[in-house]
């Protein structure tokens, strides 16, 4: 299945019953026979799904949610955030402690934060209905200060869906990685979760079957479906039934860590934006669930253009195996992203990066899946007036786009800014700053016209030394759908 948002295909129904209705014609009226063009309609009704933060006591989490202002939606709506329940099982952690919501949304062009601390800060399930659906963005972001995965660890709260693949994975003895599932539904979902290596599946009856209970959340330790430590892993969740959310959250001993989101879905290209300026590590790491092999070619999108890094021209996937390429320092202190194109004859596969900041003992850890591009439009929440960075890739033509700092949490003023990204380049933008600026804001991307847009936030938090940082990609917010005009056709009732 596509990652199409469960929410979304709900709010097509439910709108396409409204306006099919609504635009009925009678047999005879003059527009009887003629097609229609679909109109585009806000979503009525959005799902978010965020993990268990953290397990440590000294953990310090912080929750923002935004919603753009959109036009078409009613006066009316609402966004909760319920947690949700936990039930221990082998290789799991968490507590199952309920809480009360950390956050409450009030009105769409205003963010809103929230926070917890400590371990037991439980899963969390977000519904956002009326004029709060459209575009509706939660980021949950956890400052853990000491012990294993310390650092920043950022996740953007997904939409439930069918399946995921997570490239980038580990079970190394320096990793402790868990695949946290959840569920938003009144039923249990049951949920397969294969892992590949660098010589292909795993094979392992342990990840089969998987019961998420209903409302509720699952953390999976990965080396517990493993018979020994694999340095670099693909893990794919496929959902028997049900849907669920999932990211996987990789934490080091000696690098810090941070959320493995799931990279976009299977394609025959892709593009991972955002690689900080001063990165002193990046590793590539890529899969194709395809019968046959794929061979990449790879290229980084630098201030100035497309270059092919010497040494690392092109990867080859073999089916059903996981691959790694170490691109060492690639960016050398200048923005960049890495595009992924077929050599010859394009192969679907799925590809994420491993970023790594500072040196020896002072290093932390973040990554980059590929992501969809802005078609229209995408939101990233939880950006202060210091520490936080836009990078906009346009890899196939130059493209213009318009982003929009939000109001402050706690007060301040819009602003806007318009920027033309030329073609195969990658800038980290000036961003525009909200007046009168308290709290934290909400950053909007819209493409105004041109190409593709890949696009990603990164937040940095240095403390003690440690060069802590985050990065979320920006995949389009998918804040409306196509409602066909339908009209009342009486003739089938006597076929």
């Amino acid at each position: 299945m596509n990652r199409t948002t469960i929410s979304l295909i709900a709010g097509t129904t439910a709108l396409a019953a409204v306006t099919g209705f609504a635009s009925m014609s009678t047999p005879g009226t003059s527009d009887a026979g003629t097609a229609k063009a679909a109109a585009q309609l806000p979503v009525e009704r959005t799902s978010l799904l965020c993990p268990a933060p953290s397990d440590s006591d000294l953990a310090e989490t912080t929750y923002a949610s935004f919603t753009p202002v959109t036009k078409g939606t009613g006066s009316d709506g609402k966004a909760e955030l319920a947690a949700a329940t936990t039930k221990s099982v082998p290789g799991a952690k968490g507590k199952g402690k309920a809480a009360k919501p950390v956050l409450a949304p009030k009105e769409p062009g205003k963010p809103v934060d929230g926070d917890t601390s400590g371990g037991d800060a439980p899963a969390l399930l977000g519904t956002a209905e009326g004029k709060f659906a459209p575009g509706w963005t939660l980021q949950e972001t956890t400052d853990v200060a000491a012990g294993i995965g310390r650092g920043l660890l950022g996740v953007n709260c997904a939409v439930p869906d069918t399946e995921f693949w997570f490239p980038g994975a580990s079970t190394a003895a320096d990793r402790s990685d868990y695949v946290h599932l959840i569920n938003p539904d009144d039923s249990a979902a049951v949920v397969d979760i294969e892992l590949y290596g660098k010589d292909g599946n795993l094979k392992s009856e342990v990840g089969e079957g998987i019961t998420v209970p209903p409302r509720g959340s699952e953390p999976i330790l990965l080396s517990t479906l493993t018979d020994g430590p694999q340095a670099d892993l693909t893990v794919h969740v496929n959902v028997r039934s049900g849907r669920v959310g999932a990211a996987v959250q990789a934490l080091d001993a000696k690098t810090g860590g941070d959320w493995l989101s799931a990279s976009s879905e299977p394609a025959g290209s892709q593009v991972l934006p955002g690689i900080p300026k001063d990165a002193t590590s990046v590793r590539l790491i890529a899969f194709t669930p395809s019968e046959n092999d794929a061979d990449l070619k790879v290229r980084l999108a630098s201030p100035t253009g497309l270059i092919t890094p010497a040494g690392n021209e092109t990867l080859h996937l073999k089916a059903g195996m996981t691959a790694v390429a170490d691109l060492g320092d690639l960016t050398r202190g200048e923005a960049g992203s890495v595009v992924l194109t077929p050599t010859d004859n394009a192969v679907p596969f799925v590809a994420a990066l491993e970023v790594v900041r500072g040196k020896g003992a002072k290093q932390e850890t973040a990554f980059i899946p590929a992501t969809g591009p802005v078609s229209t439009r995408a939101t990233v929440v939880g950006n202060t007036a210091r520490g936080t960075i836009l990078s906009l890739t346009a890899p196939d033509g130059a493209a213009q786009v318009k982003v929009t700092a939000s109001a402050g949490s706690e007060g301040g003023t819009a602003a806007t800014k318009t920027y033309t990204i030329k073609k195969g380049t990658t800038q980290d933008l000036e961003l525009p700053v909200p007046a009168g600026l308290k709290g934290t804001y909400a950053l909007t991307v819209e493409r105004v016209s041109g190409g593709a847009v890949y696009a990603s936030r990164t937040l940095l938090a240095p403390e003690d030394g440690v060069p802590a940082f985050t990065v979320q990609t920006l995949p389009d917010d998918r804040a409306t759908v196509a409602v066909p005009d339908a009209e009342q056709d009486l003739s089938v009732l006597q076929k």
